[in-house]
């Protein structure tokens, strides 16, 4: 059985220009992001997008909870 390597050029080679184009910026994509590793900048700026979208709109509502509720304090 071809390696995998083998077996992703075999299917290139058969795409026509642009889609092997295409699949040529998905791969350098694809090394950059294992390059950097985890923790890169697009991935705190997803994360971030993530939570303002989560927390949208709840800057208007009442709190639940007041300090008075709490049964242990920590300092």
């Amino acid at each position: 059985m071809p390696s995998v390597p083998e077996r992703i050029l075999h299917i290139l080679k058969s795409l026509p220009e642009p889609m092997q184009a295409r699949v040529l910026a998905l791969v350098e994509r694809l090394k950059r992001v294992a390059d950097e590793g985890p923790g890169t900048r697009e991935d705190a700026a997803w994360s971030e997008f993530s939570l303002s979208q989560a927390l949208r709109g709840m800057e208007e509502e009442e709190p639940l909870y007041s300090e008075a509720d709490l049964k242990e304090v920590f300092s």
